[in-house]
């Protein structure tokens, strides 16, 4: 008798900790951790410096462990990379100017000035109102910098980047031979390449992704 019951206990048990590992429960403890973790991530937003210099520190870390232990060349390149990417999207706008461009442009060709569907200021087109409204001033204007990614987003993305870099070097599979001076070389050449038509295009529409002492202006071609 005492082990029938014993064994029926224990399914009993067993039962109760497979509703509790249904899917549904599982979905909802992973957004509920989610939710904990990612309120713990966003009190961090007002500490700029202090956050920097910890994400600063594990890309040291992570130098040291590629210089130190000569390898993961290729997770040190696609890393490098990712960053690059994630500091251009910083240094851009969110609503590239060149797109109000490309409307008046369009709507040369497509409409003579006043008619509804130009975009220029001056015609009172349809678009107007999107890139200049009717409360704006001509060039004295100061038009808000938003970027395309924020610098809270930025340091998020980038801070995991260099997490899982450092993990991937604990795995020798993503260690391939690799002759990484070619790798250094070409992603300095991407980065000139790159940081040079992102200035150009700063210098063309007259706007600074950093905070001077003034606000930025954009959006003047």
């Amino acid at each position: 008798m005492m082990r029938a019951e014993d064994q029926g206990s224990g399914r009993s048990d067993a039962a109760s900790l497979l509703s509790q590992l249904s899917p549904q429960m599982v979905i909802q403890r992973a957004t509920n951790l989610h939710r904990r973790v990612q309120h713990h991530i966003d009190t961090l937003a007002p500490y700029t410096m202090e956050r920097w210099g910890f994400t600063g520190i594990l890309l040291v870390l992570f130098m040291l462990r590629i210089v130190l232990a000569h390898g993961w060349y290729i997770v040190c390149y696609a890393l490098f990379i990712y960053l690059l990417n994630l500091f251009l999207a910083f240094l851009t706008p969110k609503f590239d100017p060149a797109f109000e461009s490309d409307l008046a442009a369009q709507d040369v060709e497509d409409g003579a000035p006043g008619l509804p569907t130009s975009a220029s200021k001056t015609s009172g087109g349809l678009m107007s109102d999107v890139f200049h409204p009717p409360s704006a001033q001509d060039d004295d204007e100061f038009r808000p910098f938003i970027r395309r990614l924020p610098e809270f987003k930025f340091w998020i993305s980038a801070t995991q980047a260099i997490l899982l870099s450092l993990l991937a070097t604990l795995f020798s599979v993503f260690d391939i031979p690799v002759f990484w001076p070619i790798l250094v070389l070409y992603f300095l050449t991407l980065f000139v390449i790159t940081m040079r038509r992102q200035i150009e295009h700063m210098i063309r529409y007259k706007y600074l992704p950093f905070d001077l002492g003034r606000k930025a202006r954009y959006g003047r071609a």
